[in-house]
C-alpha cells in the first residue's frame, strides 16, 4: 500500500459498529492536523440485550421432532443499519461539496458492508481504505497511525 497524502482539506472518517468520526486536516501531509467536523453514535447493546424472547421453534413435518431457528443477531443487523446511515451522510456531505477527497476506516467488515452502499459520488472520492479499528483512539494518535500507513 502506498503512503496516503494527508493533504491539507482531505477528509478522514473513522468509524464501528456504533460511533463515526467526519475528520479534516486542517495541517499538512508534513503536519497533519485533524479536527473533528462531525460524530455520529449509535446505541448498539449486544444481543443478548436486545433479544426478547428464546428463540423459535418449527415442527419437520408430520413427525414429532421440531427444529431450533437460529437466533437473530440483533447486534449484526445494528451494525448494517449504522453502515447504511455513514453511507447516507457521506454522500449528503459530498454532494454539498463539503469534501473533495475521503479516507474511510473501518473494521474490515463494516467497510465492506459500507462500499457496497456508497454511492457512486462519494466512491470517486474515496482514495484510501484502511481496515482497521481506530475510534477508540485520541486524534493525534489516529494521526501517527495514518501517517504511518
Amino acid at each position: 500500500m502506498s503512503t496516503i497524502n494527508l493533504k491539507h482539506g482531505i477528509w478522514v472518517m473513522v468509524a464501528d459498529g456504533e460511533k463515526a468520526l467526519f475528520l479534516r486536516n486542517a495541517g499538512d501531509n508534513k503536519y497533519p492536523n485533524l479536527e473533528v467536523v462531525q460524530e455520529m453514535q449509535q446505541d448498539n447493546p449486544p444481543t443478548r440485550e436486545q433479544g426478547s424472547d428464546s428463540p423459535g421453534r418449527y415442527n419437520d413435518g408430520p413427525s414429532v421432532h421440531r427444529s431450533a431457528v437460529e437466533d437473530t443477531d440483533w447486534h449484526r443487523i445494528g451494525k448494517e443499519r449504522f453502515a447504511d446511515e455513514i453511507a447516507a451522510r457521506l454522500y449528503k456531505l459530498a454532494h454539498g461539496g463539503e469534501f473533495n477527497e475521503i479516507v474511510l476506516v473501518a473494521p474490515p467488515m463494516l467497510l465492506g458492508t459500507m462500499r457496497k452502499k456508497l454511492h457512486k459520488e462519494v466512491g470517486d472520492k474515496v482514495i484510501a481504505e484502511i481496515p482497521k479499528t481506530l475510534t477508540n483512539h485520541a486524534v493525534f494518535e489516529i494521526e501517527a497511525l495514518l501517517q504511518a500507513a
